[in-house]
């Protein structure tokens, strides 16, 4: 297993493009839920189990170079699937009365709430995921037909490094792949003694257990920690590993 825990370069720059010209690349196939994790674990293409350990708050990018091994000609490189981004451009209502500027934006939000659409506003443009197919969302779009309102759907991976952390996992992480939670039940007992007195004037007591039921979400986020309402991590596995977990 290799430890990559820094990103020694990205495709994009030209030298190293010249660099890996001729060399055995290993890609690392990630979609765009893994991409948003800094911890995680998974296999090349050639088989090399590559456990990835970033500093919080980073992420990989489409053509990181995650290992170079000069002396064998060889190195591995994240390759990232990302989705198309409907992107909606509020430059043409921009220089228009400030009325009418408040009125087509509060218009766009209802529209995209009304959709269950997440956006990420970013300057004056409104970045949208593709939770439906594009056909629908460009129908939406042009039924609304917002005065002042263009919008096209630009490659993931072009808009991606304009993205925070946290905005990179609004648009990338769709419904299928975003963490799930659960609400598992535990039941404790607590006995609860009442007393009366008989018809012959003797008191007596009995109990009845009365049961209270806590609800803990448990976020999954492949083999990131989760937390418990207090500072402490516990370790969350998943995918064959060992599942354990303490209360």
């Amino acid at each position: 297993m290799i430890l990559v825990e820094s990103v020694v370069g990205n495709l994009s720059d030209p030298s190293w493009k010249a660099k890996l010209e001729g060399v055995h690349v290993d890609a690392l196939q990630l979609d765009q839920w893994q991409a948003q994790k800094n911890r995680f674990r998974r296999k090349t293409e050639s088989g090399i189990e590559v456990a990835v350990s970033l500093e919080r708050n980073t992420h990989l990018h489409d053509g990181d170079i995650l290992v170079w091994d000069e002396a064998n000609r060889s190195a591995i490189v994240a390759r990232i699937t990302l989705q198309d981004v409907l992107v909606v451009h509020l430059d043409g209502v921009l220089g228009q009365s400030s009325e009418l500027l408040a009125r087509t934006c509060v218009e766009l939000g209802h529209a995209l709430g009304n959709q269950h659409w997440p956006a990420v506003v970013k300057g004056s443009a409104v970045y949208v995921p593709l939770t439906v197919d594009r056909k629908v969302m460009a129908s939406v779009m042009k039924t609304h037909d917002f005065t002042g309102i263009t919008y096209d759907f630009q490659p993931g991976a072009e808009v991606i490094p304009f993205l925070a952390p946290h905005e990179s996992r609004l648009l990338f992480g769709g419904a299928d792949s975003t963490p799930h939670s659960h609400l598992p039940t535990h039941t404790h007992s607590h006995p609860h003694e009442h007393t009366h007195v008989d018809a012959e004037g003797r008191t007596r007591s009995h109990s009845h257990p009365h049961e209270l039921q806590h609800s803990h979400p448990h976020e999954h986020e492949g083999t990131e920690a989760h937390r418990h309402g207090d500072p402490a991590n516990h370790p969350h596995g998943h995918g064959g590993d060992a599942h354990d977990h303490a209360h």
